[in-house]
């Protein structure tokens, strides 16, 4: 039996992701020219490896594709914020009992804080809504569910 998908996004997903969220709906060879354009020579892709990722992320409900002619172009379903909530989501449930508290705190003593940035939380926390914060029906549903897609 071939392993399980993970929901998150891997290295190779993000950086095709982040190029659709950035430019839009996009070919295979669009997508490898944007990505090969920021890479050095030595750390370029080939074609068969962006589409073979392409393909997990539709099967992951990541993109879709609407044929254009003989070629397929790639839309995300998901948008950038939507990913990065998820993948926080699954960050504080692996290593942090799903506390976000302990993630920031965890942060906050890695990094350390600047006094600027501290009182820029403290306005935050002390916003009457901070207390409350407004989820969607896309944040609560479960990976896969409730995915928009954009346009």
């Amino acid at each position: 039996m071939p392993p399980r998908q993970s929901g998150t996004l891997t290295e190779a997903e993000l950086r095709i992701m982040n190029v659709l969220w950035r430019k839009g709906p996009g070919t295979v060879q669009q997508v490898l020219d944007s990505i090969n354009l920021v890479s050095s020579p030595a750390s370029s892709l080939a074609y068969n490896s962006v589409l073979t990722t392409i393909r997990v992320l539709e099967k992951k409900a990541y993109l879709k594709h609407l044929k254009d002619g003989r070629a397929h172009v790639y839309t995300p379903l998901v948008g950038q914020q939507e990913a990065t909530r998820s993948e926080i989501r699954h960050l504080v449930s692996r290593f942090f009992r799903n506390s976000h508290e302990e993630l920031v705190l965890n942060v906050l003593e890695d990094q350390g804080i600047e006094p600027q940035e501290l009182a820029r939380l403290r306005q935050m926390l002390d916003r009457p809504d901070a207390a409350r914060p407004e989820t969607s029906r896309s944040e609560t549903a479960p990976a896969g569910k409730g995915r928009t897609e954009t346009k």
